[in-house]
């Protein structure tokens, strides 16, 4: 039998209300008391035969759409046989900072740089981005993309962050102006690494979108949910995200199946470094998703969810992948493979 372990603030009397468990968790037996452990109230859920809510929201939203891997993992971690897993807010908070390719997060002791994600259109590439990457293919171009072309990829997460309930994420301020709420409630310094790393987010989150971008942060997945379904239409929608076999940097090559889905527009939605799941979702045109299928030089697969943008004048002109294709912004189209955390939306 699998076990939750959930791991809250005590101090923090809304979530920990008489009241407040059967309505965010309706369908789950309230757990036994299990004792503190380093102030935090220790609780152990057994996942039963009731799926969490935001599983059950899926479901009725999106019954014909199988849910990816990323958003599995997103709202829950791997659970071993027999074992739990914590999931910590507050005190003891476990942020993913690592520096890899695929995806630029920041070691603790690091300063975080303003632009997290080399896929951020608005900024200019830094020193470390142009160093950090020397073999790794982040971007390439669309009409490089086909059977036989070899590129050397290393798949990564973002983070473990896992998604709070619907009713908890939209009761935490997610705003520049609250910040110091925000590091309170979370237990973390002010001056520390985390701390600028959530600043950080947040900007980004609030920053205006370049010209054509809608976009939104999405602190719970039925936010995500919403905010994807609303742009694409109802006349159904297909989620996807990368799964790689080998999470070690390896050089592939592109096989047959190359598959392009939905038409010249999409949701892409990029986990981002945040104690909880935060997705930064934008709908912008003129993009094209493709899923690519992979095999590396030890024979394991990979299906890769590579993105590209047939319109990139409004890029930054020095952005990363501008100096890394040796082309400028509008000449020609340019892709990335994502992240496995990511999450790419698409009309069917």
């Amino acid at each position: 039998m699998k076990l939750w372990q959930l791991v809250v603030v005590e101090s923090r009397a809304s979530l920990r209300s008489e009241l407040y468990w059967p309505l965010v968790l309706p369908n789950t037996p309230k757990p036994k008391f299990c004792g503190f452990s380093g102030g935090l109230l220790q609780l152990t859920l057994t996942a039963g035969d009731a799926d969490l809510p935001s599983e059950v929201y899926w479901s009725s939203v999106l019954p014909n759409t199988p849910m990816p891997q990323a958003v599995k993992n997103s709202l829950r971690p791997d659970l071993l046989e027999d074992q739990s897993t914590p999931v910590e807010i507050g005190k003891g908070t476990s942020m993913g900072f690592s520096k890899e390719g695929g995806a630029m997060n920041m070691y603790a002791g690091v300063k975080p740089a303003k632009a997290a994600m080399p896929f951020s259109y608005h900024y200019a590439a830094t020193k470390d981005q142009l160093h950090a990457y020397p073999n790794v293919a982040i971007f390439f171009l669309e009409k490089d993309m086909h059977p036989g072309m070899k590129l050397t990829l290393h798949f990564t997460k973002t983070t473990n962050a896992t998604f709070l309930p619907h009713q908890v994420a939209n009761s935490l301020p997610f705003s520049s102006d609250k910040l110091a709420e925000i590091l309170d409630q979370l237990s973390i310094k002010p001056e520390s690494v985390e701390a600028e790393t959530i600043k950080n987010t947040i900007e980004e989150c609030e920053d205006p979108g370049i010209k054509g971008e809608e976009k939104y942060c999405a602190t719970s997945l039925e936010s995500m949910i919403d905010f994807s379904t609303s742009k694409l239409g109802n006349k159904g929608v297909k989620a996807v995200s990368t799964e790689a076999e080998n999470k070690s940097q390896m050089k592939y090559r592109i096989a047959a199946g190359l598959e392009k889905m939905g038409g010249d527009f999409s949701v892409v939605c990029h986990k981002m470094n945040y104690p909880y799941a935060v997705f930064y979702c934008h709908k912008i045109q003129a993009t094209r998703a493709y899923m690519v299928p992979l095999v590396g030089r030890d024979g394991t697969k990979a299906k890769a969810v590579a993105v590209c943008h047939a319109n990139t004048m409004e890029w930054n002109p020095n952005h990363l992948a501008f100096q890394l294709l040796k082309v400028k912004p509008g000449t020609a189209p340019i892709c990335h493979f994502l992240p496995e955390d990511h999450v790419v939306w698409v009309a069917k």
